[in-house]
This record gives structure tokens, C-alpha cells and sequence, in this order.
């Protein structure tokens, strides 16, 4: 999986189609990602010991890794990554405008 947390992503397909955010958590095993903003869900809490009151939280659910796309640095548009080495490292590169992203 090529999209790693903290990647500002946009979201390319679905009902959040054309938002741009930023990867809270991957979850490579799943190929899902969880993206700030994007899916948003409420999840009724019961009350228990530590919580009284039970609550209506709002949480992101994950989204697949094939729904998103790579937010270009220079252009803001989406890219697909590869790869290349540089100083004997392997680094993630854009192919729109061959940025490093590492």
C-alpha cells in the first residue's frame, strides 16, 4: 500500500468524491484508510461505570485505498506514486510532477 499516514489525499470516487484531506491512520492489512473528514458516522455509546450518560459520538470510518488518490504537492491534483532511489534510499515519488514525498 503506497498511501502512509499523515498523506494528504483526495478522495476520487463515492460520496465524499473531490475532498481533500489528510490520512489520520492506515490500516494496510484492511487496504483501507481512515481520512480526517471523510465518512463521517455517529456511534450511540450505552452508559456504563465510567460513563454515566450515554453519548452520540461522531467518529471517521475507513474508506477503501482505491477510493483515494495522492494530493500532488506543486499542482493539488491527484498522482499515482513511485518510486526512486536517491542517496542509496528508496524514496515515494510523484508521477505528475516527480516530487519527493519522503
Amino acid at each position: 500500500m503506497k498511501i502512509r499516514q499523515n498523506d494528504n489525499v483526495i478522495v476520487i470516487s463515492g460520496a465524499y468524491k473531490g475532498t481533500h484531506g489528510k490520512v489520520a491512520k492506515a490500516l494496510p492489512k484492511k487496504n483501507m484508510v481512515i481520512v480526517e473528514g471523510v465518512n463521517k458516522r455517529t456511534k450511540h455509546v450505552k452508559p456504563n461505570q465510567q460513563n454515566q450518560e450515554g453519548s452520540i459520538k461522531t467518529i471517521y470510518a475507513p474508506i477503501h485505498v482505491s477510493n483515494v488518490a495522492i494530493e500532488d504537492p506543486k499542482t493539488k491534483t491527484p498522482t499515482r506514486i513511485g518510486y526512486k532511489i536517491v542517496d542509496n534510499k528508496k524514496v515515494r515519488v510523484t508521477k505528475k510532477s516527480n516530487s519527493v514525498l519522503d
